[in-house]
């Protein structure tokens, strides 16, 4: 048996998020996706450009805040809610003299 706590090498690139142009794959690919689709929409370059800069500008923010809200937010969607505060019984009070 060792004595000591066994060490071996990892690269650093396991550990670090998959990021195209400093933001997150999918939020880069989405940003893409939807400037194109503004693009061929309303056949206006300029508003494609800004619907990409402005969901790359998004995605800058959220990979430098938390490079995994992404993940926990989908997951976080497919979970069941225990509590709902929107949702109320109906609670009939009579009030008597």
């Amino acid at each position: 048996m060792t004595e000591g706590p066994t060490f071996r090498t990892v690269c650093k690139a396991l550990h670090r998020p998959l990021t195209v142009c400093g933001i997150d794959r999918r939020l880069f690919f989405l940003a893409l996706l939807l400037g194109g689709a503004t693009f061929n929409l309303f056949y206006s370059l300029m508003a494609g450009l800004m619907v990409f800069a402005g969901l790359y500008g998004f995605g800058l923010w959220a990979t430098h805040h938390d490079a995994d809200m992404l993940r926990i937010l989908f997951a976080s969607s497919r979970a069941r809610r225990r509590y709902d505060p929107g949702k109320h019984e109906r609670i009939d009070i009579e009030v008597a003299p």
